[in-house]
């Protein structure tokens, strides 16, 4: 049996962790742990609430993939958080893969996993990476080693199939990306920043001018704890 640990917390966004779950979950001989402290519930920056599974004591130690998804204010403050950082410092040492989605690279990037690796993150929040000491990579998913990252939300799925190819080979990957019927066609062509109307991303930016700051200053927080 493989174990996969998937970080919630309070205030992650539900889809990051949804979309590599979701393939995960298809995988024969594999176990998945939603993990945080407590087993109290977690509701996320949707309203959504998840129940833990395992908590940091319990986790096992052996995985073959560590994963944490990203959010906003819930993940920043994880940044500084000793407690995460030490739990996912200690599972990094024998996981397989460390991995994230949006800005749960950020966490990990705070806890020193990502120093001398290439990685990208959520469009918004790539100018962060490097002063966590990891290589700024503007793509959709980014395989460094056993390093491995997805850009913003939707990115999970993507990020999930291709690990799912790397653990089971690609024809199981193909048959769950079946399952998932997942063929995207989406109505707008706005989903980056080189492809999404000016206006649009400028409102954007500006709505999250404060929070890229407050990131910044928990990266600088926390390479300062090395």
């Amino acid at each position: 049996m493989q174990h996969i640990a998937m970080l919630v917390y309070p205030g992650f966004t539900a889809l990051d962790l949804i979309g590599p779950q979701t393939a995960f979950s298809m995988l024969e001989n594999t176990q998945i742990h939603l993990v945080w402290k407590t087993l109290d519930p977690v509701t996320t920056d949707s309203g959504i609430t998840l129940l833990p599974t395992a908590t940091f004591e319990t986790c096992p130690e052996e995985l073959e993939i560590l994963f944490v998804p990203g959010g906003v204010a819930g993940t920043i403050a994880l940044m500084t958080d000793h407690a995460v950082l030490d739990f996912l410092a200690a599972r990094a040492e024998q996981a397989s893969y460390v991995t994230s989605v949006c800005t749960g690279s950020l966490v990990l990037g705070a806890a020193g996993l990502l120093r001398g690796y290439r990685a990208t993150t959520h469009w918004a929040m790539r100018e962060v990476l490097p002063i966590l000491e990891a290589e700024r990579v503007d793509a959709r998913y980014v395989e460094d080693r056993n390093r491995v990252t997805g850009g913003g939300v939707t990115s999970g799925i993507d990020f999930g199939l291709r690990l799912a190819a790397r653990m089971r080979g690609e024809e199981a990957a193909q048959a769950a990306q079946l399952v998932m019927e997942y063929d995207p066609d989406p109505p707008f062509q706005a989903g980056t920043p080189e492809s999404a109307p000016a206006a649009v991303v400028e409102r954007i930016t500006g709505l999250i001018a404060a929070d890229v700051a407050q990131a910044r200053q928990a990266a600088e927080q926390a390479s300062a704890r090395w």
